[in-house]
């Protein structure tokens, strides 16, 4: 009997360790601060994957060849089961065959959230375009199916951004209350526990109104707030505005109109677009005196949370062929660092990472090919090696886990990088 009892006893105290381990392991969904999020694109396809889209987002419209390719960085995908990966046409790594992944295949975003959670990550902000509603809205419908699977499974947090750029003007609104009931009332998005909240709300993020070009509509700045408060009142949300990186002084790519000084104070969150504002180490530390430090001053003012956007570096060669190739080079990591250093410097509480998959632009934060012979052979690749550096493949992961952890405890970061930054487990 006592050896039956002394066995219970271990078996509830494991039973309970677990349960405690799961419990911390599990990001709190109920507020903003002290977030870091990543946009999550979520918008590639291949043939195989069910979706019956076929290649998308590789190539220009046909099956990826150095020819057609649109991306740039080349994923690591070691660690995925090859039948839940597309084989390319005609392109080999060391005489193998190469292979591209999916989100519509919930394998390969489970994968990804379970990267998440291994290095101590928030979570997502799940991109969903205006432009692909309604005609290619159930592809939409399925990766987030699939992102809502990986949150729950994996404990992260997840929340939309409707990214509007190419929306008509006469139906842009309409079409994003329409779909926000849709996705809360029919898809019951928000009824998840691993739905992102900020003060008892759910949160929704429109990325792209108050550029300075005709693709982001509206540009009656009336229409604007109008939408800002339905999000707010009818659409029972926390409202991020995804805004020009110079939305304060309305200069550069920001529409003028100094209306629009009215729109950005109606938002709870202000989260101005960085990528590519500026290109190095010099400019980085010039943004924080520049734009961090003014930009948080003014959204305090306000009562609004203010969420800059940072980046690892920025290469879009083959979706711009005048482009150069590592246009923005990462510079081992300290180009992503710095911008962290100085956000947690100046007092910002919440970021954005820009983005967790985008390969596209060579912004992407997930595992990546570590040195140019683990991409394919044909065609302009970028890998980890492009500025003389010897990375692990899942080096941004790491110093992505160094950046949350200084920002969930509010401390700030040090200005050397890590050497070895290490997984959380």
């Amino acid at each position: 009997m006592k050896l039956m009892a002394s066995l219970l006893i271990a078996v509830l105290m494991v039973s309970l360790l677990s349960a405690k381990a799961g419990a911390q392991n599990t990001v709190d969904s109920s507020t903003l601060d002290g977030k870091v999020l990543f946009g999550y694109q979520g918008w590639f396809r291949t043939p195989n994957d069910g979706s019956g889209v076929g290649w998308s987002h590789w190539s220009r419209g046909a099956a990826p060849s150095p020819e057609t390719m649109t991306v740039d960085l080349y994923p690591d995908l070691s660690e995925f089961d090859p039948k839940d990966l597309c084989p390319i046409p005609g392109e080999t790594i060391a005489n193998k065959p190469a292979y591209l992944f999916s989100a519509f295949n919930k394998n390969v975003v489970m994968k990804h959230f379970e990267w998440m959670r291994q290095y101590g990550l928030d979570g997502v902000l799940v991109q969903r375009f205006l432009s692909d509603i309604p005609g290619s809205k159930a592809q939409g419908d399925g990766v987030l199916k699939n992102i809502i699977a990986a949150a729950e499974r994996t404990g992260r947090t997840f929340a939309i951004e409707y990214d509007i750029s190419g929306a008509n003007s006469d139906s842009m609104a309409g079409t994003l209350q329409a779909d926000w009931n849709y996705l809360v009332n029919d898809l019951h998005i928000t009824s998840s526990s691993r739905y992102q909240r900020h003060k008892g709300k759910p949160v929704v993020s429109v990325w792209g109104m108050g550029l300075s070009d005709r693709s982001h509509p509206p540009s009656d700045t009336n229409a604007a707030i109008q939408l800002i408060r339905w999000f707010q009142t009818t659409g029972g949300a926390a409202y991020i505005g995804g805004t020009p990186a110079f939305w304060r002084s309305r200069t550069r790519d920001a529409n003028p109109n100094p209306e629009w000084a009215e729109v950005y104070k109606a938002m709870d969150v202000v989260q101005p677009w960085n990528v590519g504002r500026y290109g190095d180490l010099a400019g980085v530390e010039r943004w924080k005196g520049e734009q961090i430090v003014p930009d948080l001053a003014l959204t305090t003012a306000n009562n609004q949370l203010y969420m800059p956007v940072i980046f690892p570096g920025f290469s879009w060669h083959n979706l711009n062929a005048q482009s150069p190739q590592n246009q923005i080079p990462r510079l081992k990591g300290e180009f992503l660092w710095r911008q962290a250093v100085n956000a947690r410097a100046a007092g910002v509480r919440l970021l954005k990472i820009a983005m967790y998959d985008e390969v596209n632009e060579g912004t992407a934060m997930f595992k990546a090919a570590p040195h140019r012979s683990d991409a394919p052979d044909q065609g302009f690749w970028l890998t980890l090696d492009a500025d003389g550096a010897e990375l692990p493949s899942d080096w941004y992961l790491r110093l992505a886990g160094e950046i949350t952890k200084a920002f969930h405890r509010g401390v700030p970061l040090s200005p050397t990088m890590p050497a070895a930054p290490v997984k959380k487990d």
